[in-house]
This record gives structure tokens, sequence and C-alpha cells, in this order.
């Protein structure tokens, strides 16, 4: 926690004069929605695609991990390939979005996605959420808002969590394989504030052949006054975890009887991660107009273990460690201006926003059992990101208005050498810009009551590389020349939809889209370099339902079809299919509530067989999934609820690849060869029961 006193004095100055838009914040007439649900977006919205997510949709959810929220985006899906202390696997709209390199999430201001990282860029670690104290999740998809920059390529979405809370409560849980959660929360006023604490305790071995023996510390205490719109928050949170992690291993390691079917190449995977940050959120509205400010500063920390390729390099296994150490400071403001009936009712907005990596330490090692026997990379970096947006949301008569905006980003970075062999020739300093158009036309409300709602958009945006990619001249693995890449990957991205109510408490929105990205660079953390993939296009269509029969009864469907393909066939076998691009997924979940003594939800969840690698021949297997929570309320303020996860116990594979790897068999009897390519896969967990007891106080 020292780097949240030493800097400090810094977001004080931050909050006090530095203009910096908040990334969370919607425009005004946006954040009408906030306070209601899905089925009164007519009228406000910008496009059929953008949505928000309350605290009672998210009630009697059941989830497995605390990143499943975003599965509450229409189309995404949330998996994991490792331990659950590293970020979770993210996909969405035909992208194979990583660990999160084309999807932007800030929480309470804060951007979640980190730049320049040691495992893959733009990586979003959600472990340090507490799915319990969200308020709202608001989630906007394609490139058409300008208050969104970086990484929002597929989309956004920005969390906030609770200023207050009911009743202050306590929650206990326990499954198989010594899974045990505590988490304890509540608020109180005083003297007008409301001050609001939290705190999670969790440990877990997983059903895995080798324990995976979590253990993690969440913490959160936020002061706060008044509201979202006319009011402040100052929030501390604290964050860290530990990990072993089962990797994703050959398919025929298990097939052979190698290992079992939730076995490991390697033993001592995993790691540990670290997250303490204090932020503050300021927001007035008046009749004149709007202005919000925040600012933050995180001190985050990984070492990150892990052996993907197995035994290729021999018997001594081929894990390295990541590893990631930095403080990262920025602010966001913006101000907006109520122009008035003379001049088309239009909202005037400009927006400032400004990022500050400093990285002290970011570096690829081979590791034995976790011990450092090479440095492949070591560097120091320096990134700095700003960006300025205007956007203007007038109201042209009954049946048409406008959103036009653009943003223009700026990023500078430098980097510095300090260790790898063939690594100290590498280095420098990138500067360059990006200037983003934007558009949202709406045609409607029509009908009597309004019920129908077009949407056309259009525009600009992007995703960062790594600094290291952009200032690189060698390879660090074996000193080769490297070709030095785009600071910035430039993505366009257009769509069409409607929004509708076919039925009293049915809200239905159809979207057909369109993205072209300028190449698929990503940054390769297990060999500490950037690779160019090409240029590509993908398209789809989404259609998404929410339906709300009465008060206590909510249902929710959905279903996304994409094509993505490389525009350009890859050197070598000729192909054009984007690896891990699902073409298919859908959604159906169920929450009751009536307020008496049971309640529950369920969700069924189906992800589509997709290219494993650029020919297609090679395609993942599909699959259903199902969890399900069911509660009972033995007295108004106890409760007990079970929830279980795949419900129906199907052996499917949570992340499929295609790769090279060897098994410790394959690498002893001389058959490795520097790598056998075949399916990698890390298995669904199987049917897991968790109990919980909740009482409020």
């Amino acid at each position: 926690m020292r780097i949240l006193h030493l800097q400090s004095s810094l977001l004080v100055t931050l909050l006090a004069g530095v203009s910096l838009v908040n990334a969370a914040g919607i425009p005004t007439l946006q954040e009408v929605v906030v306070t209601a649900d899905r089925n009164s977006l007519i009228g406000v919205a910008d496009s059929a695609t953008e949505g928000t997510v309350t605290a009672k949709q998210l009630a009697n959810r059941p989830l497995l991990r605390a990143a499943e929220v975003m599965e509450m985006v229409p189309g995404m899906i949330v998996t994991q390939h490792s331990g659950d202390g590293k970020a979770n696997q993210y996909f969405l709209r035909g992208f194979n979005l990583d660990h999160g390199s084309d999807f932007a999430t800030t929480l309470m201001g804060m951007p979640v996605n980190i730049v320049s990282h040691a495992h893959g860029q733009g990586y979003m670690d959600l472990n340090f959420l507490i799915p319990e104290l969200i308020s709202t999740l608001k989630y906007r998809k394609g490139v058409y808002a300008a208050e969104d920059g970086d990484f929002a390529t597929t989309g956004s979405a920005h969390i906030g969590y609770q200023r207050q809370l009911k009743d202050a409560f306590a929650d206990v849980t326990l499954g198989p394989h010594q899974y045990r959660s505590l988490l304890a929360a509540g608020s109180r006023e005083i003297n007008g504030f409301q001050l609001l604490g939290g705190v999670e305790l969790a440990g877990n071995n997983g059903p895995w052949d080798q324990p995976e023996n979590l253990r993690k510390f969440n913490g959160v205490v936020r002061l706060s006054k008044g509201s979202v719109t006319n009011g402040f928050a100052l929030t501390a949170m604290a964050y860290q975890s530990d990990w072993i992690a089962t990797e994703h291993v050959p398919e025929r390691a298990i097939i052979s009887g190698e290992i079992g079917r939730y076995g490991a190449l390697s033993a001592n995977d995993g790691g540990k991660t670290h997250r303490y940050s204090l932020s503050g959120e300021w927001a007035r509205t008046d009749a004149a107009g709007s202005d919000k400010l925040s600012a933050y500063v995180v001190d985050y920390g990984l070492n990150l273990f892990s052996a993907p390729s197995g035994f290729i390099n021999g018997s001594q296994g081929d894990q390295h460690e990541q590893a990631d150490q930095r403080t990262t400071w920025g602010g966001q403001a913006s101000r907006s201006w109520f122009l008035g009936p003379d001049l088309k009712d239009t909202e005037l907005t400009v927006g400032l926003q400004l990022r500050h990596d400093s990285i002290g330490n970011v570096g690829l090692y081979e590791t034995v059992n976790r011990v450092r026997t090479n440095t492949v990379r070591q560097d120091t970096i320096t990134e700095t990101a700003a960006g300025l947006f205007v956007e203007a949301r007038s109201q042209w008569n009954r049946w048409l208005r406008s959103t036009v905006g653009v943003r223009r980003d700026q990023i500078s970075g430098n980097t510095t050498a300090t260790g790898g062999q063939f690594n100290m020739n590498n280095g420098g300093s990138v500067n360059a810009g990006q200037t983003s158009p934007k558009l949202s036309i709406v045609l409607g409300p029509f009908g009597e009551p309004a019920n129908t709602e077009l949407y056309g958009n259009w525009g600009y945006g992007f995703h960062s590389n790594d600094v290291r990619g952009a200032t690189a001249v060698t390879n660090p693995l074996d000193g080769a020349a490297a070709e030095k890449l785009a600071i910035f990957s430039k993505a366009k991205g257009a769509e069409i939809g409607v929004r509708l109510k076919p039925l009293p408490g049915w809200s239905s929105s159809l979207s057909l889209w369109r993205m072209e990205l300028g190449s698929e660079l990503v940054f390769v953390g297990d060999q500490g370099v950037t690779e160019a993939r090409g240029a590509s296009e993908r398209y789809g269509v989404e259609w998404s339902n929410y339906i709300t029969p009465n008060d206590w009864l909510i249902i929710d469907g959905d279903i996304a079809w994409s094509k993505a393909r490389f525009k350009n066939p890859v050197a070598g076998d000729g192909g054009t299919y984007i690896p891990n691009a699902i073409p298919l997924t859908a959604s159906l979940g169920i929450t009751a509530d009536h307020g008496g003594q049971w309640f529950g939800g369920l969700r069924l969840r189906y992800l589509g067989a997709y290219a494993l690698e650029e020919t297609g021949k090679e395609k993942s297997s599909p699959f259903w999934t199902a969890n399900l929570k069911l509660g009972y309320r033995i007295q108004p303020k106890v409760q007990l609820s079970l929830d279980v996860l795949n419900l129906f116990d199907r052996k499917a594979n949570d992340v499929e690849y295609w790769g090279g790897a060897c098994t410790r068999g394959e690498q002893a009897g001389g058959t490795c060869n520097g790598g056998i390519d075949g399916r990698l896969i890390h298995p669904l967990e199987p049917r897991t029961f968790r109990v919980s007891v909740r009482a409020s106080f």
C-alpha cells in the first residue's frame, strides 16, 4: 500500500485542477438510462447494441468466477485456460479478445486494461471485482462513442459500485475441493456522508490433480456524498492473489493416459498478483449543463509462471516467468452544455483523458520451478496517453436525432532495455497520434406508445500496441532483425439496427455490423515479441431480448453470429480463418425473486465450433452449459442458497487451441523434434455445488 501514500498528493492535485473525462460517465441524456432497465432505452440510446445492467439483474445470477459478470454483455463469452488468479479469456463479435486487447473496461473511472503488459496487450484482470457491490454495468459495442478510446474496438463496459447498501451482510460460501469464501459488506451514514466497506477472503483447490491452492484477498472502502450526477466518491481498493495453475495441455496426453483429464504437464505454474488503488469521482449537474471529474492511482504487480509448450526444450520443462511492476495514474474530466431548443436541444460535450504508466520492470525469464535461469528480455517503460474528444448530440425533430463526435489520441512511450542477451540493442522512443470521427443517426421513436427506433452507426477506433514492439530492432529470443511496428492499430466499424417493444415488458434489438482492422497486431508475452498477423474484416448479426412480464421475473436471451477472416491468405498454409474467432454464441437466462421465501436463476450458454488454425480444417467442439442458483429465505434477514455450476456435468473444454507442445513422455522418448502440433485444451470444470449462507443486519 506504500504507493498509495506516495502518490496521494498527485491524486489530490488531479482532482483539484485537471479537467479529464469520467470514462464511466455517459453524457447526461444517457444517465437517465442508469436509473432504469433496458426497457427504457428507446428515446435515449445511440445504438441498438448498448445497454445497462443493474444490481437487480446480477443478484440471482450463478457465477463460477467474478469476471463472468461480463457475460451480461450480449454475445460475450468469458473462459479460463489457466489458474483463477490470471485474467480471463474473452470472446466477442468474432474476436478472440485474448485477455482484453479489443474490449475496454473501466471501474469507477479507472481503466482496467493494462498497456505494454508482460503477458499481453490490454490485459484485463477482473478478479478483483466484487459482483455483489456492483450498482450498474453500462456497455456499448462498436467504435461509435467519442469518450471510448484505447481498446474499445468491439466495445466497452463501464462498471460502477454502490454508494450505499440497504443492509449490511455477511456471506459464507463452501464447496468441494476446499472452496471457501467469506464476503462481508455494509454502509452507514456519518454526518451526511455515506461510508461503505467490504472485504472478501477466498480459497480454492479446484478439480485439478494439482491443487490450485488459490488464496485471494479483496477489500474496498468508499466514502461518498450525493448521487452519481451530483456528488462525489472517494474509493480505496486492495486486491492480492496467489495460485498454482493447471495450464492447457495437449489433448493427446489425456487420450493416451499420460495425464488425467484434470492433470497438468508441469508442476508449480501459476503466480501472484496485486492491485492497490485510490480513486475519486465528482459530478455536478444543473440547468446549464454538467461537469464530471475523476482521478486515480494504481499500484500493480504480477509474477506469472507458465509452460504452455510443455517440454519442447528439454526434460527441465519450458516454464517461463512474466513479471510486471508498475504505477499507473491518470484522470478524466468533461464539461457538457445544454444548448436549448433554439439549437435543437443539443448537448455539447468536451472531454479530456490522461493516463501515465511508469513501469519499473517488465520482463520475460526462463525458469525452472519458479527459479530464474535466464533473462530473455527485461525493460523499463514509461507510456503516456492523452485523449481529447468533442461530441454533439442533437434532437432535430420528434423522430430524428444524431450524435456527431471526433476524438484525438496521442501516445508517447519510451523503452529502456535492462536485461537480455539479445535485447540490449532494443529500446527508444515512439510518439504517434490518431484522429477518430464518429457518427450515430437515430430515426424514431415511432408508434403509440413509442415502441420502435432505427439506428445507423459509423466510426473509427483503435487498440494500441506494446511500446516494445514499436521500438524493437532485434528479436530478444535469438537476435534476428525485428521490424518496428505501429503503436496504433486502426479499426473502422459500422452497424445498422432496430430496437422495439413487441409486447409490454419485452424489449428486443437486432443489429447488423461490420468491422475492419488495419492489422491483427498482438504482443506475444510468451516470446517477448509483437507479431503482425495481417489486416482483417468481420461482420455479423446480433439479436438480444429482455423480457420482464412482471416486477419479479426477468428473462433475457441473445444469439450472435459472426464471420471473421484475414483479408489476405496467411503465408505458409494460405488460410484466411482467424483462429479462435467464435462464429456462433447464444445464451438464455431466467431469474425470479417474488420477495417471498424462494428465489433463483438459471443460465444456459452455447459456444459454436470455431477454427483453431488459419485453414479452418481443425475446429473446436461446440457445447452447451447450464448454471443454476436456488435460494430460500429462512427468515427475512437470513437466506440459504445453492449454486450448481455446469448443471449437466458436460465433458467439454473451456478453451481449445492449436499449436506445438510436447509432453514429458514425448521428450523422454525422443519423439518431440521441436514440438508436435495438435489440439491444446483446458477442460471445463465438472459439476460443482456451492452452498451459501447470508445474514443481513
